[in-house]
């Protein structure tokens, strides 16, 4: 529509016409924070929208790369050849190359956020510098380096924070202004032709993007509020639609009419997207609150307790990649100090590592309430501060040290297991969790059986969603039977794996399918439930010994109760003596 509109409304020439036809078919998601913080983000409607956003971006940019590449010569077989082989060596460079490079840099830098910002800054400019000598336009560089980089920057983390700050302060602003000094208004008043340019492109514009959404509507049977969500969300014109226009006038394709044109379409298309997109969510999120509320929603109250300053921000990390993204509850670092003569320098000890967690927290703009507690031992520290805070689910360091001792009763996560209920998550990091490939999931016979499945399962398919790294499940044939159904139902979709595993006993075998960019995740039992095997006690030293280049998690699911009358007993003597006394280290 765009290509006959510009062809016999305004009279431009091919390459003219399929340039501004690019720049309808393009569109920047302004208003997706209005859909997420309806709590929106999750819905099929908005997720296929911001696939399509990266389809119809990334096609129209290459129209842009060719077109800009005519203007050098003629569009004959060489100019294609060309073109075709150096973008295949362009993108085989930033989407192959260039992720090993950021894997490797923040899987073994030790550097701070600073560094890491520089790193990401430096990627987006050789990606840029490589497009220009590829003959395509830098923003085609810049916009493929973002998806190289998107699934080793998760998206609670620091780093993204500082990206969409400066980003958002900085360069864009920028790039409004350049375009900005640009435009001259009186060209609008100047005569007709300006003023049919851009009533013509407003129309076309809004009329593309409302028909797309429509035919969408019908193809997959949306509601009509799901419709208009999806033309709220695609109609405004901004990031790709300036650098086209930008590129084009430089090039001498587009006129000054057809640049004042897009401010005003910018302008109409932004303000309509706004406010379509919030009323379409607004009615969404209350039509969507009124169904039955899913237990898996519930809000998580997440607690780690930290002792060790150098592991804080890994299980901060950890914390806030795991944490339900529709709860709005803080995450809760704890210090418990030991009641003896120095407890008053211990506090203040305390107190600095604690500002060191929220300092963390707070480059990712999640909530955090530190909390603090003064007991004769660290185990019941942290057992009542469980039950002061109605914690439901627990985050804590283990540094992997096997001790000597064969102690039973009377350790810290042994106390832990044994007097709460909630899920614990004992956690051993060696690499960032953000450049993981996979995540490598065992569960035990009956695992689903659980009081904690659920939980457990959506704590596993949101930490895959915001490390990018696909699961892969080893569980008995039953237990894959009631998994594969949750995670192929999860919006956005999470790729997953299964694989038959019931030999316990024989652990070690699944070293021959992990592999050191990997997260080893083990969902344990606490004894006297209905999943717990005698092989449990064995998993962590066989974890310690074997899988010391690995990260690994192992997961106890929440129980309804733990106590004698159930049959349930502490962990037994090779569970306590190796794991216990490494978790007050971490």
């Amino acid at each position: 529509m765009g290509t006959l509109a510009a062809l016999y409304i305004l009279g431009f020439s091919w390459p003219s016409a399929i340039l501004l036809a690019s720049m309808f078919a393009s569109h920047t998601l302004l208003t997706y924070p209005i859909a997420s913080r309806m709590g929106l983000a999750k819905n099929e409607a908005v997720t296929i929208t911001v696939g399509g956003t990266m389809i119809t971006d990334t096609i129209a940019l290459l129209v842009l790369a060719i077109i800009a590449g005519s203007t050098q010569g003629e569009l004959n077989g060489f100019f294609w050849l060309r073109l075709a082989v150096a973008f295949a060596i362009f993108v085989f460079i930033v989407l192959w190359i260039m992720p090993k490079i950021g894997a490797w840099f923040f899987r073994t830098g030790q550097g701070d956020g600073g560094s890491q910002y520089i790193f990401v800054l430096a990627i987006v400019f050789a990606a840029a510098f490589l497009a220009e000598l590829a003959g395509v336009e830098a923003i085609i560089g810049a916009f493929l380096a973002g998806l190289a980089l998107n699934r080793l920057i998760s998206h609670t983390s620091p780093l993204m924070n500082r990206i969409d700050f400066v980003g958002n302060t900085l360069f864009v602003p920028f790039f409004l202004i350049s375009v900005g000094m640009l435009v001259d208004v009186r060209v609008l008043f100047q005569g007709s032709e300006a003023l049919i340019v851009a009533a013509t492109m407003v129309v076309v514009a809004l009329s593309c993007k409302w028909l797309a959404a429509f035919f969408t509507q019908r193809i997959f049977g949306y509601s009509v509020m799901e419709r208009n969500l999806i033309f709220g969300l695609s109609n405004s014109q901004a990031a790709a639609t300036l650098a086209a226009v930008l590129v084009g006038f430089n090039l001498g394709l587009l006129n000054e009419a057809v640049l004042n044109g897009t401010i005003v379409m910018i302008l109409v298309t932004c303000l309509i997207s706004s406010f379509v997109t919030e009323s379409a969510s607004r009615k969404l999120a209350i039509a969507e609150s009124e169904r039955v509320l899913d237990l898996a929603v519930v809000p998580d109250r997440i607690l780690v307790p930290i002792a060790n300053p150098a592991t804080i921000e890994q299980l901060m990390d950890l914390a806030i990649m795991i944490k339900n993204p529709r709860s709005a509850e803080p995450i809760y670092p704890l210090v418990v100090v030991k009641d003896d003569d120095d407890v008053q320098q211990r506090v203040a000890a305390s107190t600095k590592m604690l500002e060191k967690a929220i300092t963390h927290a707070a480059a990712t703009e999640t909530a955090v309430q530190v909390v603090s507690r003064v007991d004769l031992n660290v185990a019941s520290g942290i057992t009542r501060a469980i039950k002061e805070l109605m914690i439901t689910e627990v985050v804590i360091g283990w540094n992997a040290q096997i001790s000597a001792q064969q102690r039973i009763f009377g350790s810290v996560l042994d106390h832990l297991l044994h007097a709460s209920r909630q899920m614990i998550v004992v956690t051993r990091l060696v690499h960032p969790i953000n450049v993981t490939r996979q995540i490598v999931v065992v569960v035990p016979s009956h695992g689903e059986l659980e009081t904690g499945f659920t939980r457990w399962l959506r704590t596993l398919t949101t930490l895959s969603k915001q490390a990018g790294a696909k699961l892969r499940i080893f569980a008995t044939q039953g237990s894959i039977n009631h998994i594969q159904p949750i995670i192929q139902a999860a919006k956005p979709a999470v790729e997953a794996d299964f694989s038959l595993f019931t030999e316990w006993e024989d652990f070690l075998i699944l070293s021959r399918e992990v592999t050191d960019a990997d997260l080893l995740v083990t969902i344990s039992a606490r004894p006297g439930s209905v999943s717990y095997n005698k092989y449990m006690d064995t998993i962590p030293r066989k974890l310690a010994q074997h899988f010391q280049t690995t990260s690994f998690l192992i997961i106890y699911p929440e129980q309804n109760t733990i106590s004698p009358a159930t049959g349930a007993r502490p962990l037994g003597r090779n569970t306590a003596h190796i794991m216990a006394e490494g978790v007050t280290g971490d």
